[in-house]
């Protein structure tokens, strides 16, 4: 079967070199970096029902070289169903073909296939062992996650144990990361692409590169996190948004950018924006401590299981309430 009646968590029109693009491909002014962490799938997934024994994909990928995510940016084809792990496969590089076992689950409970996204796969096609199946109901309400490395899913195990999947599985929610790495900055061009796309619910959490990347004052953070938040709302006047502040990161806490701010600082100019607005804020300095940096800057899986209880929390109670 077709494999595009299964993608989920892709919002805009492919290209044939970048078939599952996380920001508008015919965009040019969105920052080179952030066009960079763009064309890896991360978040792209399979969804299915049927009551067949397993499902065959046929798939191709481009690279071996996982930078520095490492085997955690996904190595492996796993299915998820009804919450829990079902089958794990690897993924060679180049064309391909996996067997993934469905678990003997009621036809209609949605199996979720996550991909090695690092790898940078195309899906070719999709079909049923021992019995038929079928793509997912588009039913679920859609969730645009804007962020930087953390949402993205550095550095967790494996794509599945990202805070939005983890999220997004746990309170059925279709999540369209747009998460990037080194690169999310609040810039204006990300959030009229946000505005532009349809969504149920939207998270925002970056700041972090705001800090280093690219360094921005207080002044700037304040201006900058404010003017996001109004472009966004253009688009969006009546969807719940939750904004989350940067997360622990203990050598930016006290220490000065080349403008004179520490990450506490624009964590505190972040919260005291948003604020300002009709946004359900989650100061995010303490959901995590010292000891969920796996790196010193990015969460392990449970720094990411918490942060899927208490940000995609946010975002499921924003919908609940909307209805």
């Amino acid at each position: 079967m077709d494999a595009a009646e299964f993608i989920r968590g892709c919002a805009f029109t492919g290209t044939a070199s970048v078939p599952y693009p996380r920001a508008d491909p015919v965009d040019t002014r969105i920052p080179r970096d952030t066009w960079e962490m763009a064309q890896i799938p991360v978040g792209i997934r399979l969804e299915l029902i049927g009551e067949a024994e397993a499902v065959d994909i046929a798939y191709k990928t481009t690279t071996d070289n996982l930078g520095y995510r490492g085997d955690g940016a996904g190595r492996t084809f796993t299915l998820w169903r009804g919450g829990k792990l079902v089958d794990e496969e690897k993924a060679d590089t180049g064309e391909g073909r996996v067997r993934l076992a469905l678990g003997g689950w009621p036809r209609d409970e949605r199996a979720i296939v996550y991909l090695p996204e690092g790898m940078k796969p195309t899906i070719k096609s999709l079909s049923g062992v021992g019995g038929r199946i079928w793509p997912a109901p588009e039913e679920q309400p859609r969730w645009i996650a804007y962020g930087d490395s953390v949402a993205e899913g550095w550095v967790a195990s494996g794509p599945a144990f990202a805070w939005p999947a983890v999220a997004g599985r746990q309170f059925g929610i279709d999540v369209v990361n747009m998460g990037y790495a080194g690169a999310a900055r609040g810039e204006l061009a990300s959030a009229e692409q946000v505005a532009a796309l349809q969504a149920d619910v939207i998270s925002i959490s970056h700041g972090t590169n705001c800090w280093t990347r690219t360094p921005h004052s207080v002044d700037m953070m304040r201006a900058a996190v404010g003017a996001f938040l109004d472009v966004v709302r253009q688009g969006h006047p009546d969807t719940p948004v939750v904004v989350a502040s940067p997360v622990l990161r203990p050598d930016a806490e006290e220490a000065p950018n080349r403008l004179g701010a520490t990450l506490r600082d624009l964590r505190a100019a972040m919260e005291e924006e948003a604020s300002k607005r009709d946004v359900t804020l989650i100061p995010a300095a303490d959901l995590i401590t010292a000891d969920n940096l796996a790196d010193g800057i990015h969460p392990d899986d449970e720094g990411h299981r918490i942060l899927a209880e208490v940000i995609g929390g946010a975002v499921a109670k924003a919908l609940e309430a909307k209805r």
